[in-house]
């Protein structure tokens, strides 16, 4: 297991950008499957994007297709969000995920329930 400390949340007008990172314990930081998750209060946790191991492989949400950008630093243990043009719908506190993914898995991770660590979350604010 790895431990995840997420960073970057804050408060933000409409229109703005954000950038989290999630710096991971551990030395096998590229065997892991990253993934972002967001919860708004009274919804369920919703999926953001999931990055590959290497990185070469990422996959979004529609909801923020084109507007957030996943990316990864093996060499720093950390991942990251870049969130461009946000909306007060992005409002939500942000977790990251990881996952041990075997290098034989051709697997797309989206759920919740595919990701066994977590951080304890960054709250991110967009006002109008």
């Amino acid at each position: 297991q790895v431990q995840l400390v997420e960073s970057g949340g804050g408060l933000v007008q409409a229109g703005g950008s954000l950038r989290l990172s999630c710096a991971a314990s551990g030395r096998t930081f590229s065997s892991y499957t990253m993934g972002w998750f967001r919860q708004a209060p009274g919804k369920e946790r919703e999926f953001i994007a999931t990055i590959s191991r290497l990185g070469g492989t990422t996959y979004y949400a529609d909801s923020v297709k084109d507007r957030f950008t996943c990316s990864r630093d093996n060499a720093k243990n950390t991942v990251y969000l870049q969130m461009n043009s946000l909306t007060p719908e992005d409002t939500a506190v942000y977790y990251c995920a990881a996952r041990f993914t075997p290098l034989s898995s051709g697997r797309r991770y989206t759920e919740a329930s595919d990701f066994g660590s977590w951080g304890q979350g960054t709250q991110v604010t967009v006002s109008s």
